[in-house]
């Protein structure tokens, strides 16, 4: 059974005051909290055997090398992908992204389609190899309450190379209906890549299920390390991809005039790894994997829209139903600048959401707007928390009347 204040002792962080009053952590969506298993996974390395995986055959050096690995098992099975050697460890999904950008073998002129609510991680890829004359590069526009416009899809899915679209938008935190997406692009021979950033966190991705090509995560977002991330592709895709980074670990052999790449998944895993770091993500999965609490996220976000909706002059960004949204309310009010809203709520009530075009520069430009306010949840937030904002919210309100 789900008990949020047993889970809140798990995160030592929600224990800080700050002029004497809790702190109320509502930026999940940017970065997640981290639970004292994950720190302490982390700080296991370093105190009990730093050392090079994968090189060093000694006891320190064996150690590092099976706990990294265990942790791509943990991944493997959490997407419940087919192997562990489809799981390559990245800094973040920025750098998943880029990765199949960057090494996905294109012919000139082939066809990427994306949403109109694409974070700038799956954008700019897109548009700079658009520019380079590479590909062209398409958009699939929402419908006018930013669900997914399957008719418009269906028109231009034809001709399209690879579908590269936000599985869970960290605009509005609405997901996309991926299965029948990727069905219609493998119809219609093309790949699918999800950026799973938001997603992961909060809800199953089955892999095998989806029979999705490629996704691209980020650890900070689901209480893992910060520099870590996670890129998955099916095996016989990978094995047709160059590495996008050569150097150490990445080779089997050398000479002065060739080389020979190691197997997957670590010929695209150059250098020396943060090894704390995905040691630490393997451990953050396996929290998660433990506890069950999509419908718990649901009731805060319900609690949250009801009240804001109450507003005539606050417009939620997205559905208004909150079961059609993850756990984010992002919101505009009138006449009212969404950086006054975030710093007088973090000033006088220690609440920390966030304000700005989040990374989505692209929507608020086609919608002229200069900005939102933007309340993502985690399970370890509360109704308590939830009742706090508003309190303190609707102070902030009459401050601008």
């Amino acid at each position: 059974m789900f008990n949020v204040n047993k889970i809140r002792k798990d995160f030592p962080i929600l224990d800080r005051r700050i002029n004497g009053k809790p702190i109320i952590y509502f930026d999940n969506s940017c970065m997640s909290l981290k639970p004292i298993q994950v720190i302490d996974k982390m700080n296991e390395y370093y105190r009990e055997y730093t050392a090079c995986g994968g090189r060093s055959q000694h006891k320190f050096g064996n150690k590092t090398t099976d706990e990294f690995e265990k942790s791509r098992d943990i991944i493997k099975k959490f997407l419940n992908a087919k192997r562990s050697s489809e799981i390559i460890f990245t800094r973040n999904t920025t750098e998943g992204i880029n990765f199949i950008g960057n090494r996905f073998k294109f012919n000139k002129g082939d066809k990427v389609l994306a949403t109109d609510k694409e974070h700038n991680s799956n954008l700019l890829i897109w548009q700079n190899l658009s520019k380079k004359g590479i590909i062209k590069h398409e958009i699939v526009n929402s419908n006018d309450d930013n669900t997914f416009n399957l008719d418009e899809y269906n028109k231009k899915i034809k001709g399209t190379r690879l579908v590269s679209m936000v599985h869970t938008s960290n605009l509005d935190g609405y997901t996309i209906p991926a299965k029948e997406i990727i069905k219609i692009a493998h119809e219609n021979d093309a790949l699918v890549l999800l950026d799973c950033a938001q997603s992961l966190p909060h809800k199953l991705v089955d892999i095998k299920n989806l029979d999705v090509d490629f996704i691209a995560a980020s650890g900070h977002k689901m209480l893992g390390p910060t520099g870590t991330g996670i890129l998955y592709g099916k095996e016989d895709l990978l094995e047709n991809m160059e590495p996008f980074n050569v150097g150490g670990e990445t080779v089997i052999d050398s000479t002065y005039t060739n080389y020979t790449f190691e197997k997957l998944p670590h010929r695209f895993e150059a250098g020396l790894q943060d090894y704390a770091g995905m040691i630490g993500l393997g451990e953050a999965v396996r929290y998660l994997m433990n506890i069950d609490f999509e419908k718990y996220e649901y009731e805060l976000n319900k609690k949250l829209t009801e009240f804001l909706e109450k507003h005539n002059s606050i417009k939620i960004i997205g559905p208004k139903d909150p079961k059609l949204r993850g756990p984010i309310v992002n919101f505009i009010i009138d006449k009212i600048s969404a950086h006054d809203v975030v710093t007088i709520l973090d000033e006088s009530s220690n609440i920390m959401i966030r304000s700005g075009a989040h990374c989505v520069h692209s929507w608020f430009n086609k919608h002229k707007l200069q900005g939102s306010s933007r309340i993502s949840l985690y399970f370890y937030n509360t109704i308590e928390e939830v009742d706090t904002f508003i309190e303190s919210f609707d102070k902030v309100i009459k401050i601008f009347k």
